[in-house]
């Protein structure tokens, strides 16, 4: 049996390769593995930890659409492969720190989040805004080609001045509006992802609604009510978090 210092990290080009081919580790519904995180992911951790490097394929199959998704909507534009992939490897290596019991997928994104923002300080605000202004493009609803001309011109500049008003919430706002809306985490996983108390993840969520409905006038819709009720019918606090986000 290998030991997990002899199992390699597969790449993303790797993964890839393999799902296109039909490899296991099917993905379930909600974008992780199949049987849900409290039973098919904790066995394939496990694997993992016993220096399974197919398991770990399966676990980086699974999570690379969010990883990629939250790299590109935090600003790490066309750095997101490379960060996204960095990730992964550093969740590798931190996996003997994850706590078992807990959702991998906000585990991850935290690594992810880490990544880009060095990515960010290292190539600058203003590509990290471009970044950004793709992923929130990206999120937006594709419109037909048969759909009126006014329509698509009103939906491009809701969309600019969604960015601009985006660009104008504090970093812990602007991550917290991120992971709830662009990549549709729950309160739980957003907590989890970002390292905060639920409450802390309320408070700032409201306050940063509240500065973009200012800004906006109203246009956000009634999706923000619609899902703070769903969180509030599931209750329960998000999982802790090991080491390996550093």
């Amino acid at each position: 049996m290998r030991t997990r210092e002899e199992a390699p990290q597969p790449g993303l080009e790797e993964s890839r390769t393999t799902e296109d081919a039909g490899g296991g580790g099917a993905a379930g519904p909600g974008g992780g593995l199949s049987g849900g995180h409290d039973g098919g992911e904790a066995a394939v951790i496990a694997r993992v930890r016993d220096g399974d490097a197919e398991a770990y394929a399966q676990l980086v199959r699974a999570h690379t659409g969010a990883a990629l998704r939250a790299a590109v909507a935090f600003g790490a534009g066309a750095d997101a492969e490379d960060v996204v992939q960095a990730a992964f490897f550093k969740a590798y290596q931190a996996l003997g720190r994850f706590r078992d019991g807990a959702a991998f997928r906000p585990w991850l994104l935290r690594i992810v989040m880490n990544e880009t923002r060095n990515t960010v300080r290292a190539t600058g605000r203003a590509r990290a805004v471009a970044g950004r202004e793709a992923g929130y493009r990206g999120a937006d609803p594709v419109i037909p080609d048969s759909a009126d001309p006014a329509v698509a011109a009103l939906a491009g500049e809701r969309s600019t001045l969604l960015t601009a008003a985006l660009e104008e919430l504090s970093e812990e706002q602007r991550q917290v509006v991120t992971c709830r809306y662009l990549l549709e985490m729950g309160e739980a996983e957003t907590a989890q992802a970002l390292g905060w108390p639920r409450g802390t993840v309320k408070s700032r969520l409201n306050r940063a609604l509240k500065k973009l409905e200012r800004r906006l006038g109203g246009q956000l819709g009634p999706e923000r009510d619609e899902r703070d009720e769903q969180d509030e019918r599931k209750g329960g606090g998000g999982g802790g978090l090991g080491d390996g986000q550093r």
